[in-house]
């Protein structure tokens, strides 16, 4: 008789174990997608890039972030939809 790689207590080949394989829950993923619908995560971006690649520069508050964005914006029109 051949005997079978599978191991009881092991996981199968190609199944994701563990956290990776554990559903979020259904509010934080639409809380996620809302987020980036409505462009609120683009402050987190930007603080999460300033420490990658500036981590001793300063960061702009949130507020302060949001006015240069918009400034920039409005020096700098685009093709928007809105």
């Amino acid at each position: 008789m051949a005997s079978s790689s599978f191991r009881p207590g092991t996981p199968a080949a190609g199944r994701a174990v563990g956290s990776a394989r554990r559903p979020r829950g259904w509010w934080a993923t639409l809380r996620w997608y809302v987020r980036g619908v409505l462009g609120e995560d683009v402050y987190d971006a930007y603080v999460a890039h300033r420490a990658a690649t500036h981590p001793e520069g300063p960061v702009l508050s949130e507020r302060e972030y949001w006015r240069a964005r918009t400034d920039w914006q409005e020096k700098n029109p685009q093709g928007r939809c809105c």
